[in-house]
């Protein structure tokens, strides 16, 4: 298992520095950040000063290293838009983005494991049927058309929950939450459900296919022929089997719904770093734009490391395989 680990983390090491290197590209090749710091009207002198004061005059490699060291140390540098530390903007914006993802994640596990389990065990029913039916939509429905109609339905038409914003929030040290605030959970619930719906359905599929294939497994049989009941066979044996590629998918959709909730950030106005990104985007804030891409990266590679432990933990067979590979 140590072996396994030290593997993952040279991988890591080593898609970080790609992630690092694309990010600096976005310095070199996208604008120009002294003008944009100084104006078009700022003379050559002006230019050749600040290229030296921030070390723009140094060699390729020189300047890569100097921006992975202080990549390592959170300093990104500061917005040309705000004028804020960009690390500063990361740590006020990074909460309402995990609190947005986990409560999507939650809500995808929670209705999408049940679901599936009761699409593969009632096939051919008018309740498949219809799971399968949502599925469906989910999946081909793009995220903000399904936020809009959200919007429309329970905020405008209804009126039961906000439309925009994130409310009320309770600050915990430097996180944030408005699960915790009076009401705060109201404006959380159309973006989280909007988030989770493409998750939600993915899920659903996932576990409703790998059910069906176990439950035709030849354990599945043996237990039945041992004269366990329906519930045993189905709860105890198929659909604990069933969730280890869950683990995988789900640990990969975390990380998904961390980078790419930028769609659902915008459409409700969800004071997250999808929204802080877009916008950065819009007025060429490198800075912002590069710290993101690294911050995104390193989730999805430890949210990879997590699951890769996991899931030799959970199935035994890795176990054997790597134990007979050494």
């Amino acid at each position: 298992m140590l072996a396994f680990i030290v593997r993952r983390l040279l991988q890591a090491v080593v898609v970080m520095l790609s992630v690092a290197l694309v990010a600096f590209m976005l310095f070199q090749y996208v604008g120009d950040p002294v003008l944009q710091m100084l104006g078009q009207d700022a003379t050559p002198e002006e230019v050749a000063r600040v290229r030296a004061e921030l070390g723009l005059d140094q060699p390729f490699i020189v300047q890569f290293a100097h921006f992975v060291w202080n990549a390592v140390q959170g300093n990104f540098g500061v917005s040309l838009r705000q004028g804020t530390p960009v690390a500063q903007l990361i740590v006020e914006r990074l909460p309402a983005t995990l609190e947005l993802a986990l409560v999507a994640a939650l809500l995808a596990l929670l209705l999408g494991i049940p679901m599936g389990v009761a699409a593969a065990l009632k096939r051919g029913t008018w309740l498949a049927q219809l799971l399968m039916t949502f599925s469906l939509l989910g999946v081909s429905l793009p995220t903000f058309l399904i936020g809009i109609v959200l919007i429309l339905v329970f905020a405008v038409q209804l009126g039961w929950l906000p439309s925009f914003g994130r409310g009320e929030v309770v600050h915990l040290g430097w996180f944030s939450s408005g699960l915790l605030a009076p009401g705060g959970w109201r404006h959380l619930v159309l973006p989280a459900l909007t988030l989770a719906i493409f998750q939600l359905t993915l899920i659903m599929r996932l576990v409703r296919a790998e059910m069906l294939e176990v439950l035709r497994t030849d354990y599945i049989k043996f237990a039945r022929a041992r004269g366990l009941s329906d519930r045993a066979v189905h709860f105890g044996h198929a659909l604990k089997n069933t969730l280890v590629p869950v683990i995988t998918i789900t640990g990969l959709q975390l990380g998904g719904l961390i980078a790419f909730a930028i769609i659902t950030e915008t459409v409700f106005q969800w004071p997250g770093m999808g929204l802080l990104f877009i916008q950065a985007v819009t007025f060429a804030d490198i800075p912002v734009m590069a710290a993101y891409l690294c911050l995104i990266a390193l989730i999805f590679v430890i949210i990879n490391l997590i699951v890769d432990v996991l899931y030799v933990a959970v199935d035994p067979r890795l176990r054997v395989d790597k134990g007979a590979g050494h």
